[in-house]
């Protein structure tokens, strides 16, 4: 039997696998359901056979399917190695960089890839800046050659190498009442007030809510926004507190129009993380950004 089978769909049927869902998959590829169905379609119609099974809304792989999965990723790495070996003999003078970074960090990560771009003019980059849910999703399927998070995903096997505090405060706008408090608060004394909050899952979002149970401590929040400068206008506008990274709000602080709430065990002290895919063979291209973060990014940041 003669298989006539693209790379196209290889890649469809893998983000399939991966998403359990044509809707998902099509949205990670930037393609249209149908044109994922017909690949999929397709892709059977070579096999000769059925490679997922829909049960009520939900997809799953067959028996056949997993075992056409294995044969497709092992096809998809050594591709991958052929096109890592290709870039090394291009060397760091050329070459593309596909980056991924938390939507908080795109706040210095831009400068960071400005600046390396200077250095290496005939590089080309990608830049996809995402929430915590997507990034994941992106590192699971070794997408990136490399991803700018906080806290490092305790489910995927990866390296995670620390580059930067990322310090985590409550801040106050200028209409509310707390803005003009200078003695210092403890969480019980703000546990009541109405805090404006990221989606579920995003990283200050989660550090918020385990800062308080661990203190035993409960609190509302109502107001859910899906970006860190709704957050800000929100906090602006008097809606509430809320808790961010002191990289998002240095323009906000300079104008007076927010400021940095005086809590007893606040800020929260993380890192900024330079993340991939554990056993993934990095790109010299790829390796010079790396080595250039963890030498230079911090100090970089901090001068602008």
């Amino acid at each position: 039997m003669s298989l006539h089978i693209t790379f196209r769909q290889l890649r469809v049927f893998e983000s399939v696998a991966l998403h359990g869902s044509f809707t998902r998959a099509a949205a990670a590829l930037h393609l249209t359901q149908p044109a994922v169905s017909m690949q999929i379609k397709q892709l059977e119609e070579s096999l000769g056979i059925s490679i997922f099974e829909h049960l009520g809304k939900k997809i799953f792989l067959t028996d056949a399917g997993r075992e056409f999965h294995k044969t497709s990723c092992a096809i998809s790495r050594e591709l991958a190695g052929a096109e890592e070996y290709l870039e090394h003999i291009k060397g760091v003078q050329q070459g593309h960089l596909n980056i991924v970074v938390a939507s908080t960090a795109n706040y210095f990560a831009t400068n960071l890839l400005a600046t390396f771009i200077e250095r290496h003019p005939e590089i080309t980059f990608s830049l996809d800046v995402t929430n915590r849910q997507h990034l994941l999703e992106s590192l699971a399927a070794n997408d990136p050659d490399l991803v700018i998070m906080g806290q490092p995903p305790e489910k995927l096997d990866v390296v995670a190498e620390a580059f930067m505090e990322n310090p985590l405060v409550m801040i106050v706008g200028k209409s509310h009442p707390l803005f003009r408090k200078r003695s210092s608060l403890t969480p019980e004394q703000i546990q009541k007030e109405r805090f404006v909050v990221r989606e579920q899952g995003s990283g200050t979002r989660t550090a918020m809510e385990r800062f308080f149970s661990e203190r035993a401590l409960s609190l509302e929040t109502p107001m859910e926004f899906g970006s860190n400068e709704t957050i800000k206008q929100a906090v602006q506008a008097g809606l509430g507190l809320a808790l961010v990274s002191t990289h998002t709000i240095q323009l906000e602080l300079k104008a007076r129009v927010v400021r940095i709430l005086d809590v007893n065990d606040l800020p929260i002290r993380r890192q900024w993380h330079l993340v991939h895919r554990k056993g993934k063979r990095l790109s010299p291209v790829a390796e010079a950004f790396r080595q250039f973060v963890l030498d230079e990014g911090s100090s970089l940041v901090v001068s602008t």
